[in-house]
């Protein structure tokens, strides 16, 4: 016990005089002065501390609330990388991983995080257990093996180096870190039945306690993820043995979880939303029932009145689901409603960062809730890495005209320079406007289904020059791969 985030410090009483902390930090966002006669906003001064990365990305857009939600959870994610990624900056302080591996795909996008990342997984790594088990936060002085973890939350071990790789194209991380993510593998086969594992926190901080599915299905999930990814890091470092195991247990997990888990009729668990957009992100939905399941997620959220009804797990995967599986107008109206339970309400009643939770009643500094601003980079400005042509090599800009959105902006520093977006549209025109940097190739997906409404640079796409080539098109998009350049590709809408 004891007095919280307080500081004393009596003067010499010799006039001018300065000082800062300089053991600790405190978040904060007011502060009281009382006992100066004149005080002003000279005699204190507010420092932001944070570990040493600059800004990597930016996002912007038509809408101001979503700009509101990017602001605050850019604020919250760097107050909360203080030598490590924590949960808050004033209660706690604490490497919670859940946290961790939540936000590391908006933290990579924003920020020049990786250096930071990959000292953290160092650390990660050496409080692992013999047997592969991981406390919930790191670093431990011995709490968190027995509750505060969980596969959610210990995936951090696993899903941190593969963005890592994906976003920044670092393969060292992967062979660095290869044993400790297969210990945690076997960790999590040791603690299995029927191929199912139910230890570990769940969707933490719901709208709802009673609405939370249980841990038999998120704990699985991401035991079903880890060894889908394992099979990829695997192939990456040619542990063809080892690549051959996990699609085994892959298999088996899924074919457990659609056996013991699944209704036959469209619904996971509970059937609530994160139960179903966790099976449609993570993977373990056959593809015979992929349409029954996309339509119980929409179902999910009508019956919410098109809120959001999840915790951090749910954060995570609604809104992607939503838009990969043809319904991203409505993953945008959830994302930008403004009454209870929204991040808007934050926003309405003042908040400058991400909250713990929906109702306000606890931190109101966290940053678990962030993945919000990678759904922007990724679906709003269709700015979205490759698994097998990683750091952004190859990349593809998709953005998803939604919820009469006219422009959007982002920029993103990747490993071979600057990549800028910029589109723009009304009722008649879709103009987009692209910067692949060097050595990089983009696969730009443009809203038409006819080559004839597509310029570029101000010719029809025909006659672009060669390093623009159409390569593919879906039931809605045109598909044209170009090279790195300065391009403006215009949409005539309405022919």
């Amino acid at each position: 016990s004891g007095e919280c985030q307080t500081d004393r410090y009596t003067c010499k009483g010799g006039g001018t005089e300065v000082w800062e902390p300089r053991f600790t930090y405190h978040g904060f966002r007011y502060v009281q002065v009382t006992g100066l006669k004149q005080p002003s906003l000279d005699n204190l001064r507010g420092r932001v501390v944070h570990t040493s990365f600059e800004s990597a990305g930016s996002f912007q857009c038509a809408n101001d609330l979503l700009n509101r939600i990017q602001e605050c959870t850019r604020w919250s994610y760097i107050s909360n990388f203080v030598g490590i990624p924590t949960d808050c900056p004033h209660r706690e302080k604490n490497g919670w991983t859940g946290d961790a591996q939540l936000a590391c795909e908006t933290g990579l996008l924003n920020y020049a995080a990786a250096p930071a990342y990959a000292k953290w997984i160092q650390d990660l790594a050496d409080e692992q257990r013999p047997n592969g088990q991981l406390p919930g936060i790191v670093p431990t002085g011995g709490w968190g093996y027995r509750w505060g973890s969980g596969p959610a939350w210990d995936s951090a071990i696993i899903l941190i180096p593969w963005y890592l790789y994906q976003y920044c194209g670092d393969r060292r991380i992967l062979e660095t870190h290869y044993e400790s993510m297969k210990r945690y593998i076997d960790y999590m086969v040791s603690r299995a039945s029927g191929d199912l594992v139910r230890f570990g926190l769940g969707d933490w901080c719901p709208v709802e306690e009673g609405h939370m599915p249980s841990t038999r299905l998120t704990s699985s999930g991401f035991f079903f993820q880890d060894c889908s990814v394992m099979a990829r890091i695997a192939h990456i470092l040619e542990r063809e043995e080892d690549r051959t195991r996990f699609r085994k247990l892959r298999r088996e997990i899924g074919k457990a979880i659609n056996t013991q888990l699944y209704d036959g009729a469209g619904k996971y668990g509970n059937g609530g939303q994160t139960a179903q957009s966790a099976a449609l992100v993570q993977g373990f939905v056959q593809s015979t029932t992929c349409e029954q399941v996309v339509g119980s997620l929409v179902q999910a959220v009508e019956d919410k009145g098109g809120h959001l009804d999840f915790g951090i797990l749910g954060a995570k995967f609604v809104l992607s689901a939503l838009s990969s599986n043809g319904h991203a107008e409505l993953a945008f109206s959830m994302a930008t409603q403004e009454d209870f339970p929204s991040w808007g309400n934050w926003i309405s009643k003042g908040a400058t960062t991400l909250w713990e939770d929906w109702r306000g009643d606890n931190s109101l500094n966290h940053i678990m809730f962030g993945d919000v601003s990678r759904w922007m980079f990724e679906n709003l400005a269709g700015l979205k890495p490759t698994q097998f042509d990683p750091g952004f090599s190859t990349f593809a800009v998709s953005p998803q005209l939604v919820g009469g959105l006219t422009w959007v902006k982002a920029e993103h520093e990747s490993p071979y320079g600057p990549i800028r977006i910029h589109w723009e549209r009304d009722e008649a025109t879709f103009v987009l406007k692209l910067h692949v940097p060097v050595n990089a190739t983009a696969n730009v997906f443009l809203p038409t289904t006819s080559e004839d409404t597509v310029y570029e640079g101000g010719k029809p796409v025909a006659e672009a020059a060669p390093n623009v080539k159409k390569s593919g098109w879906l039931e809605d998009a045109l598909v044209y791969s170009v090279d790195s350049g300065d391009y403006e590709f215009r949409v005539d809408l309405l022919q």
